[in-house]
């Protein structure tokens, strides 16, 4: 998978992405600031969202439209809310720009088609479909019809719903997916991660897998990570301060710059399978046991666990053939700390 110019594979660094979601606050300031901020604090993309109230949902009273879920959210009504988080439409090309300058991929989540239209005249590199929006296969088709990559969060779908939008795509003819681990909680506890899952679907789905991550801390993103995440994706805020309907549960630059670190660490930490030692863990070997003569001996003494012991440093000979010379007469008298050897053994059965 390509996403504009980073290559996404077994072997490539994990491609994190800042989400700037509602984190602007309703500021384009903020939003171009913010997207400085994330190239500055390590990440690789940024990744807007593409809607506004009219096009999510419809200016409702009824009950049906008010947000009761256990979220943060709750008691507001989805249009105000979604007129609250909106990025403005008329900021995106602006923010597609400043991101370019800053050498940021940018790309966003398209919730209808008249998004994805806007999308496509900004030539973006890639799709992502948002978890809510799993079931919306429609918009899965044709976001999946313009050929770039798709990047599907999964924190509300069951088993079947992935199947669906898999087909969907593959229906089309685009091939390019990911899928990304979700839990759709704001924010998301950490007992609920169940990242075992980013495995699971890169084996059942034989997809590129990540994490959509909405837990506190950078817990989450490094076993991920660990576990073959090749995405990871979290919210970003300039300043908490700020406030909005993302502020509690995103990170700052500090604490985003703390994660990107440590998801660099982690990957250097998997390496790989292979027994061969580097150099300087080869000289470590000096401080491994071996076998020494620990007191004097003259010729034609029998070697007895007292006068060869196996002890650090690595020098003499290897302890696997202790067990064999016990016993044994020595050719030549040995001094106290000479390394023992093969050689010194005299042979009895000549």
């Amino acid at each position: 998978m390509k996403i504009g110019n980073y290559n996404i594979s077994e072997k490539s660094p994990v491609l994190i992405i800042a989400e700037l979601s509602a984190n602007h606050n309703g500021s384009l300031k903020n939003a171009l600031e913010t997207i400085k901020a994330a190239k500055r604090a390590g990440a690789d993309c940024i990744k807007l969202q593409t809607y506004t109230a009219d096009t999510i949902t419809i200016d409702s009273k009824k009950d049906d439209f008010k947000l009761k879920q256990g979220t943060i959210w709750d008691n507001k009504y989805f249009y105000e809310l979604y007129q609250e988080a909106y990025t403005p439409w008329e900021w995106h090309k602006q923010l597609f720009e400043t991101a370019s300058a800053e050498g940021l991929i940018c790309f966003s989540s398209p919730f209808d088609f008249s998004a994805v239209d806007l999308l496509e005249e900004l030539n973006t590199p890639a799709y992502k479909i948002a978890s809510f929006e799993i079931t919306d296969i429609p918009l899965i088709e044709y976001v999946a019809s313009k050929g770039k990559p798709v990047i599907i969060s999964t924190g509300i779908a069951e088993l079947e719903d992935i199947e669906l939008a898999l087909d969907a795509c593959n229906r089309i003819g685009n091939h390019d997916i990911a899928l990304l681990k979700c839990t759709s909680s704001y924010p998301a506890p950490i007992e609920e991660a169940n990242l075992l899952m980013i495995k699971d679907m890169a084996k059942r789905f034989n997809v590129v897998t990540g994490l959509s991550d909405h837990t506190m801390g950078s817990t989450a993103p490094i076993v991920a990570t660990i576990l073959g995440a090749k995405i990871i994706e979290k919210h970003f805020i300039l300043d908490r301060s700020i406030g909005g309907p993302d502020a509690s549960f995103s990170m700052n630059e500090l604490e985003f710059t703390e994660m990107v670190k440590a998801i660099r660490d982690a990957e250097k930490a998997i390496g790989k399978v292979d027994y061969a030692l580097t150099e300087k863990q080869k000289k470590g070997r000096e401080f491994c046991r071996s076998l020494y003569v620990v007191e004097n001996m003259e010729e034609g003494e029998r070697i007895t666990k007292e006068n060869v012991k196996s002890i650090r440093p690595g020098y003499g000979l290897h302890p696997k053939y202790y067990n064999d010379i016990l016993g044994k007469q020595i050719k030549r008298s040995l001094e106290k700390g000479e390394r023992f050897q093969l050689s010194f053994v005299k042979d009895e059965t000549q």
